[in-house]
This record gives C-alpha cells, structure tokens and sequence, in this order.
C-alpha cells in the first residue's frame, strides 16, 4: 500500500472523529504487515484525561484483534471539515508506538494540505526513547 492509499485510509476514519471541545478532527490509518488497515479517530471527553487521539485508537483496535507486527501509520488532522496543518503523535502516542511499533518502516504525516506528506522515522519522532528493553526486573 501507498503513503497517498494509507493517508486516505485516515481520511476516512478522520470523518468518526469526535472533538466537540477542540473542534481538532483526526485520523490514523495503521497498516498491519499482513496488509490490513487499522482506522482510528481522536474521541474527546469532557473530563479531558480520558480523551483518545486517532494513533491510540487504531494501535489499539489492531493489538485487540492479535495483530503486532506493523508497517507504517498516517495521521490527518484539521480543525472543523478541512485537512489542515501538522499534525504529529502527542507523547503519549509516540510512547505507544514505541511499545507495539518498534520496527515500523516510517510514519506518514500530513503537512498542510492533502497534497503535502512528510515522513518520519521512530527514532525522528522519539529520539532515545524508553522502551521494553529498558525496564529490568528486580
């Protein structure tokens, strides 16, 4: 699959988006290596705290269904119905993808327009990052 085939994937799980406090819509589309694609969309909550971003949603929908091994995840994002900005992992996101998506090949961001598309490694992302290798046990 495409980075442009992948990035419509998020599109289209960008439209589920719940965000009546930000009004910031996103989706992920998380390309499995079996060649199955895992949507997901930021889902907001009043409290905040239990808010998810789209990343989240679909690492966890994939690792729900047995799935572990990934090739690349995009993310679109935009306030109200344009695809607008940057639109990179939060911490915690990138946390996450250390966890289940060492390996990944790179992660596909939309740049301001669906027209522009920048890609980035882990390591980009999350440089010196604390992983399951580094928790030792007592």
């Amino acid at each position: 699959m495409t980075d442009r085939e992948l990035m419509e994937e998020a599109v289209k799980a960008r439209e589920y988006s719940y965000a009546p406090y930000s009004n910031c819509h996103v989706g992920a589309a998380l390309l499995s290596k079996d060649g199955r694609v895992f949507r997901g969309c930021n889902i907001e909550n009043a409290a905040f705290g239990p808010t998810n971003c789209a990343e989240r949603t679909a690492i966890f929908k994939a690792i729900s269904e047995g799935v572990r091994d990934f090739e690349k995840i995009a993310v679109v994002g935009g306030r109200g119905e344009q695809i607008s900005g940057h639109y990179p992992p939060c911490g915690v996101c990138r946390q996450v993808l250390r966890e289940f998506c060492p390996d990944t090949e790179h992660f596909v961001v939309l740049l301001g327009t669906p027209k522009e598309i920048k890609s980035f490694t882990l390591e980009e992302l999350l440089p010196e990052s604390f992983g399951p290798d580094d928790v030792t046990s007592i």
